[in-house]
């Protein structure tokens, strides 16, 4: 059985990222989407609300090969826990690759643990999380850019900023 793990802090998880997890489920015997908690970042929602959602937003379309979780530690030694070979990566343009890279590279050197880019589909490649988390923060509609159940959460989530 191939297992591959697709990891990310999924602050919050996007049209494009379940596009890729979605087309990765095609190609693997299981999948773990992995909300990899990232000590750089200050999330907008906790891992439970991220690994949640994640959830209903595939649950919604059947994906039973897919799994959904988290971890706190290296995504090396998620992969060892479940037996992954292979690490997902979407890209959506030239930048993605340059960081992606140096993290691919680490993860072959410590767990043998392969890297595979998916170049993003270009109708949602200009989508990312920290660009649907300012367009809300500005007013503007990411209806499309998320799944329906996110931007009701982000519009709560933007309301309880400014009321701070």
């Amino acid at each position: 059985m191939t297992i591959a793990v697709c990891p990310g802090s999924f602050d919050p998880v996007t049209a494009g990222h379940l596009d890729v997890i979605e087309r990765c489920a095609k190609f693997f015997d299981e999948v773990h989407v992995v909300v990899a908690i990232n000590a750089a970042k200050t999330p907008m929602f906790s891992v439970e609300t991220r690994t949640d959602v994640i959830r209903r937003a595939l649950d919604k379309d059947g994906f039973p090969n897919v799994k959904v979780g988290s971890t706190s530690g290296l995504i090396t030694e998620y992969c060892r826990r479940v037996g992954a070979e292979v690490i997902v990566k979407g890209l959506r343009q030239n930048g993605d690759y340059e960081a992606e890279l140096g993290m691919a590279l680490v993860n072959r050197k410590l767990a043998g643990v392969e890297t595979l880019f998916l170049p993003a589909n270009p109708a949602l490649e200009h989508i990312s999380s920290s660009i649907v988390k300012d367009v809300v923060r500005h007013g503007g509609d990411v209806t499309g850019m998320v799944p329906s159940c996110v931007v009701t959460m982000l519009e709560e989530a933007v309301a309880k900023e400014r009321s701070r």
